[in-house]
């Protein structure tokens, strides 16, 4: 069983809501509410994490990209946040107010290809290799040839791109690698699985409010405060249904191709179409990126992926929900102290977005410990055991 699935089978008790203008404070998400009260599923935007929002563009080989990044502070190393696959930069708006509150450092979380709000020519590339090269394109393009200290952070696949990204030094200037409940071994395992997982959501949503509901009722995101602002990121309005002028020019278009068509399948495709503009009407929202497509590049993303964590001559974190996913690459990795490692029980996959606190508090221990960054606010480290 894929570590996302067990997040979903083992996540049925979704978080709840947090206090009324509590940032990225967990206890606030986590506090008890009285009974007959309902959790407030409306969609928050950006602004109330992120400083700044910019849409970096990268020339290449078949045009001009557009990525969509999300900015705070303005002093210290950054932090490149890569996002999980089918998540957005979105995912890391608590854990960003949650950082940026212990440690002096400069956050730049990034839309992946083909994810959030970024536009590229080429979205069915999703190669370890392209996306890998995209990183480091959007450093260059934000920060030239003398970029900042960086360290890269990633969860899941965002985890995998950050490898490889290090691994390929297309960051020169980078200090640090965090992988995010991403394992070789356990994410191989999973692949046969995940198509299987991927036809069990829902295909449709009937408004923002409905796709928040479902993602921390199904365990996905546990914490309600990080899927308020988070599952924005990963689904979009169906296309033809911004008004009803346009709905109803598309069924007639429709209706209008059909009719040179033989009359035994015109009907049946006509109320084919017909059904799927009326699912579209009442559930207007779908996923920004069909995952189940981008199979081909699952083995690419994972395959050797423990060897070249371990290889990658830069300090190392690995955070993971359970310590079961470790697999025998990393497990004498870690005996031998080729990186720092800790486990944060009781959270589901998306560890960053179930206890923000938790990990931004790994990761400002992480950078202090190394003089990567100043601590602020009173932080005080606590160094773990592993």
């Amino acid at each position: 069983m894929s570590a996302l699935e067990k997040s979903m089978h083992l996540g049925r008790l979704p978080s709840r809501p947090p206090l009324p203008g509590s940032g990225g404070s967990q206890s606030g998400a986590k506090m008890r509410m009285g009974p007959g009260r309902k959790r407030d599923f409306t969609p928050v935007p950006w602004s109330q994490y992120f400083e700044s929002m910019e849409d970096v563009e990268v020339e290449n080989e078949t045009g001009k990209d557009t990525f969509r990044v999300y900015k705070s502070g303005s002093e210290g190393p950054v932090l490149l946040l890569l996002h999980g696959g089918g998540h957005s930069a979105l995912s890391w708006a608590v854990f960003t107010a949650a950082i940026i509150s212990r440690v002096q450092c400069r956050i730049v979380a990034l839309d992946l290809r083909s994810h959030g709000e970024t536009k590229v020519k080429n979205s069915e590339d999703l190669s370890a290799e392209t996306m890998a090269k995209d990183v480091g394109n959007v450093v260059e393009a934000m920060y030239g040839d003398l970029p900042p200290p960086v360290m890269l952070i990633g969860h899941s696949m965002g985890g995998a791109i950050a490898v490889h990204t290090a691994a390929a030094n297309l960051v020169p200037s980078l200090l640090g690698l965090c992988m995010i409940d991403v394992v070789e071994g356990t994410a191989m395992d999973a692949l046969n699985s995940m198509q299987n997982f991927l036809r069990g959501r829902p295909k449709t949503f009937k408004s923002l409010e409905n796709a928040i509901e479902w993602s921390v009722k199904s365990g996905q995101i546990r914490n309600l405060e990080s899927a308020r602002v988070s599952m924005v990121g990963q689904v979009k309005q169906c296309e033809g249904i911004t008004s009803p002028e346009g709905s109803k020019s598309i069924v007639e278009g429709i209706i209008e191709e059909e009719e040179e068509d033989e009359e035994g399948s015109e009907s049946v495709n006509k109320r084919k179409k017909e059904d799927d503009m009326e699912t579209k009407k009442d559930h207007p929202y779908t996923w920004r990126i069909e995952l189940a497509k981008t199979e081909k590049y699952w083995d690419g993303w994972f395959r050797g992926l423990s060897n070249l964590f371990l290889s990658c001559p830069i300090p190392k974190l690995l955070l993971l929900a359970g310590v079961d996913r470790l697999d025998k690459d990393l497990t004498i990795g870690q005996m031998q102290g080729k990186f720092q490692m800790q486990v944060l029980p009781q959270c589901g996959h998306a560890v960053h977005e179930d206890a923000p606190d938790k990990v931004a508090e790994a990761v400002a221990t992480f950078l202090i410990r190394h003089r990567f960054a100043e601590p602020i606010g009173g932080f005080q480290c606590v160094f773990p055991g592993c």
